[in-house]
């Protein structure tokens, strides 16, 4: 059985009256998988603070606050649930930085195409993975993230689905992505004291190979991690010169350790 049917249940998290319900009856704000200050050297380094983002399946987290308190200025949130994006409005009816809309990420036809430069996704397509319709509902979405990202663009997914489940859906000429997978431990997550592998930062690329496997040789040291997917949406016309996204974006490395001086780092930890 893979993780997709594993982690799944009888609810349809497809649907928007069971995150309708399971708003009402939450309380404070829930970040899936990991929080921003473990993403953040990631953001930092594919995402300018000026790009355009869109959050996709934002619910009740704080991950786009804490981006706006990271410096980012543009961050347009959407979720299926009406409940979720009321609250969230009058949450933050004072940052002018976060705009929130009800919408379903499968048709996104209020935005017109090449809309933003970054997508983010942290648990949204495993939610459609896990509803009715699964492989129908992933494609409608990946169409459409696609469709509103600009050429030169990122979708960056944070998931619980290793290659062998998620590259078949990622990688379709259609999308015009380039893809560049990260690998990082769930929240907590301490190596075994006897473990003899390597230490290896989650900032380094991992390979796949072309059956979109990890490497024979890969040590996963957490089964449950998250896999971070930088999908990046070529440009026709920097394809045809020879070149990629790294050619022509400023290079964000020298600022990813450094924090504006309004931020507080003690929200995001």
């Amino acid at each position: 059985m893979n993780r997709d049917m594993a982690s799944c249940n009888t609810y349809n998290y497809g649907d928007a009256m069971y995150w309708d319900a399971r708003y009402v009856q939450e309380v404070g704000s829930f970040d899936w998988y990991q929080r921003y200050s473990s993403l953040r050297p990631l953001v930092r380094k594919y995402i300018l603070a000026s790009s355009s983002v869109l959050m996709v399946g934002c619910g009740n987290a704080v991950m786009s606050e804490d981006m706006v308190k990271d410096g980012y200025e543009n961050i347009t949130n959407i979720d299926i649930s009406s409940v979720a994006i009321v609250m969230m409005r009058k949450k933050y009816e004072h940052i002018p930085q976060l705009k929130y809309m009800q919408m379903d990420v499968r048709d996104m036809s209020l935005f017109p195409d090449d809309s933003f430069d970054t997508v983010i996704d942290k648990g949204t397509l495993d939610s459609l993975m896990c509803g009715t319709n699964a492989p129908l509902s992933a494609t409608q979405m990946l169409g459409e993230v696609s469709r509103v990202l600009k050429p030169g663009g990122v979708y960056m997914l944070i998931t619980y689905g290793d290659p062998r489940v998620r590259i078949p859906h990622l990688n379709r000429a259609v999308y015009n992505w380039k893809i560049v997978l990260y690998i990082i431990p769930r929240p907590g997550f301490e190596k075994p004291a006897d473990s003899s592998s390597s230490v290896k930062s989650f900032m380094e690329p991992v390979p796949v190979t072309e059956e979109g496997l990890l490497p024979p040789d890969f040590v996963l040291e957490d089964p449950e991690s998250h896999y971070i997917y930088v999908c990046e949406k070529l440009d026709d016309l920097l394809e045809l010169a020879g070149l990629s996204l790294d050619d022509t974006r400023t290079d964000n490395a020298d600022s990813s350790d450094k924090l504006p001086t309004n931020y507080d780092e003690s929200v995001i930890l």
